[in-house]
């Protein structure tokens, strides 16, 4: 088989032209990145997925005839480490799919779940989120796995917000809803479980289990998250406290919240630390520094500060201090906030900035 004939019966015969033209063969395949394939031209992340999951499958079959030859203790010691980790875990399941399955042929349902699953996927992808598995009308999501970010829970919840409003407006036969549910906790992620097609990272814990939960105690067109992810998000985001429920499978009930909408909270720093702020130390120097500079400016010499550095090592605490030691003098303070999950508006900081 060649090139062609692969795409083909992946049914993306529409990449041949730009695969032939980049002289890519099944020799050069297994070679292949994400990166790569995105200059080749495939846009789609559920196509990329395919792609480097066929191609895996073809490195797989090439070599099962060299591990033949490999001594069976050398196999057994070629297994992925698990690790322990901070995991976000979302569960999306497709409301109504039971009557749906009743009032269409297989064939359109297959249509609509695979518009659904699409769209679940590339929008939680905007956010950082790995698709873990589909399930039948169900997805589940790890924010966090395989790579983590400092704000792995705010992205679940805004991806789940986003998955809602980008479901709704499918242009499929009916409308459809969707309920999720979010939980937060320590698991162990890493071990493959199963083999072949069906072979997936298995996680060990109680969060993916809570999250389910969570989802099937969802309303229709609704984020529902537990106490872990609530504390993570902070103030940015309107809560109903839906109180503390009988869950099966936890002794206690447990206390959920409803997610309702983005909050109008200015600043993301100040959302995450309500209350008062610890004291400022070691900061001094960094601080006159700033001050130097307003009472330059407080004078006519117009100056410009550029803070920056890597998350977490106290920009903001910085800028919070300055705040305070200016509160009674007169200045005009404007705030624009760019944000990693709106990077397809250059003009969103303003836009932001204009609705507050």
């Amino acid at each position: 088989m060649d090139i062609g004939g692969w795409l083909r019966s992946l049914g993306l015969e529409r990449y041949e032209q730009a695969f032939r033209e980049n002289e890519i063969d099944l020799r050069v395949l297994p070679e292949l990145t994400a990166d790569d394939l995105k200059e080749l031209g495939v846009a789609a992340i559920g196509h990329r997925r395919l792609l480097l999951k066929a191609i895996a499958d073809l490195a797989a079959g090439a070599g099962r005839a060299a591990a033949e030859d490999v001594p069976a203790a050398s196999r057994a010691n070629a297994t992925v480490e698990a690790e322990r980790r901070q995991l976000t875990v979302m569960f999306c399941d497709l409301v109504g799919s039971t009557p749906l399955s009743t009032r269409f042929d297989p064939e359109d349902l297959r249509e609509i779940v695979g518009a659904y699953h699409r769209c679940v996927t590339d929008t939680v992808g905007r956010f950082g989120g790995f698709v873990a598995k589909y399930m039948g009308d169900g997805v589940l999501v790890y924010f966090g796995y395989p790579e983590a970010h400092e704000d792995d829970a705010e992205r679940a919840v805004r991806a789940g917000l986003a998955v809602i409003d980008a479901v709704g407006r499918l242009a499929t036969p009916e409308p459809l809803n969707v309920r999720i549910g979010i939980a937060t906790g320590l698991v162990v992620v890493g071990d493959l479980i199963g083999a072949g097609a069906a072979q997936e990272r298995g996680v060990v814990g109680q969060t993916p289990n809570l999250a389910a939960r969570m989802q099937e105690l969802a309303p229709p067109g609704s984020v529902v998250i537990a106490e872990g992810t609530r504390r993570l998000i902070g103030d940015l985001f309107e809560l109903c406290d839906l109180g503390a429920v009988p869950v099966k499978g936890f002794a206690a009930p447990v206390p959920i919240w409803q997610v309702l909408r983005p909050s109008a909270v200015e600043s993301r720093f100040e959302a995450l630390r309500a209350g008062d702020l610890t004291p400022l130390v070691g900061r001094q120097e960094d601080l006159d520094l700033l001050l130097c500079r307003w009472q330059r400016a407080a004078v006519g010499e117009g100056q410009v500060v550029l803070l920056s550095g890597e998350p977490g090592i106290g920009k903001s605490r910085l800028t919070a201090a300055l705040r305070e030691r200016l509160e009674n003098e007169p200045h005009t303070r404007l705030r624009y906030f760019c944000s990693p999950h709106r990077q397809d508006s250059a003009l969103h900081p303003f836009i932001a900035h204009l609705e507050r």
